[in-house]
């Protein structure tokens, strides 16, 4: 088997101010990471995970253990920073990976971006949530339903740069020709269905660019409350020519450095989940929606405007007492 077709597409969708996914797009290596933190935090940390991804030498580990093997590399730089960087205390980012060798295609997964598989007519979730919803859901405290628009859906329960180490779900599926595999950060699964997803992905499997491009913007269209990022490849038999993805201008260009004012990604390890679960609609609910952390320079900027404040009301006392 070879890869027949690639394309990626990503955003910042309508509601944030900067682009914090990053992607890996070298074949036969794929990957998607969304950052998380304040301020700039989760920008780096998602690019530092996709840099260690792209010039990490695996040497003669293949499969599992190489997926694994750039997945621990990523979380060892991240977590490196974020301790010895105090503007990115804390910062992390999901990561999933997919690798094709010959009839195999590995996946190694950290957080709640997702592998999706489209074949025979149909689409699967290859891999599972690492998030405070999905564990509820396992559970049986909430429907379906109720876990699509649960507010605290952005609680993850594992990412990569948060400890020292990091547990990685990692599995091979067999490749068949006619596959398209997907990889996406959840600011397109939070807003997009998988009926929908699959729904454009049938209609330009022959277009992978074309799909990519339909996907972000059927998300962007239902709200785009975060940044979407999505990455699409076909399988084909060998000797099947690769046709790769048109050249795209660089999202860079367009981004800013003002702090997103939406509500960010948190981790919580698993043995805590029961301790966050509130019900949906509740007073509870409500309080778990928190502003963006507020910058160092927006602080000293407050000070600065109370401390001005403060002078003339002071001059204002004054003068009234003289006269």
């Amino acid at each position: 088997m070879s890869i027949a077709a690639y394309a990626r597409a990503s955003d910042t969708g309508k509601k944030r101010r900067r682009n914090e996914d990053s992607y890996v797009v070298a074949p036969p290596l794929f990957a998607v990471a969304d950052g998380m933190g304040g301020a700039q935090a989760g920008e780096v940390a998602s690019r530092l995970a996709a840099a260690a991804l792209e010039d990490t030498d695996s040497g003669s580990l293949s499969g599992p253990e190489r997926v694994v093997s750039l997945i621990q590399e990523a979380n060892r730089r991240v977590y490196e920073r974020a301790a010895n960087d105090p503007a990115t205390s804390g910062m992390g980012t999901t990561m999933t990976v997919a690798l094709v060798e010959g009839e195999v295609v590995t996946i190694g997964h950290v957080g709640d971006s997702r592998a999706y598989l489209a074949r025979d007519g149909g689409l699967e979730q290859l891999t599972e949530d690492h998030s405070l919803v999905n564990e509820l859901l396992k559970s049986g405290k909430l429907s379906r339903e109720e876990a699509d628009v649960h507010p605290q859906r952005s609680v993850i329960t594992r990412a990569v740069g948060t400890d020292p180490d990091v547990d990685v779900d990692a599995f091979t599926v067999g490749a068949a020709e006619g596959d398209v595999f997907m990889l996406c950060s959840d600011g397109l699964t939070d807003m997009v269905s998988d009926e929908d997803i699959f729904d454009v992905l049938e209609r330009y499997r022959e277009d992978l660019d074309r799909a990519t491009k339909a996907l972000v913007s059927a998300a962007n269209r239902a709200g785009g409350e975060d940044n979407i990022t999505v990455i699409a490849f076909a399988i084909a038999a060998d000797g099947g020519n690769t046709v790769r993805m048109p050249a795209q201008a660089d999202e860079e260009d367009t981004l800013t450095r003002v702090p997103a004012p939406t509500v960010d990604t948190m981790v919580v390890p698993p043995e805590h989940v029961e301790e966050l679960f509130v019900e949906p609609g509740s007073a509870e609910a409500e309080a778990v929606v928190r502003p963006a952390p507020i910058s160092p320079a927006a602080r000293v900027r407050l000070v600065l405007t109370m401390l001005l404040l403060l002078a003339i009301a002071a001059v204002l006392l004054v003068w009234g007492l003289v006269h």
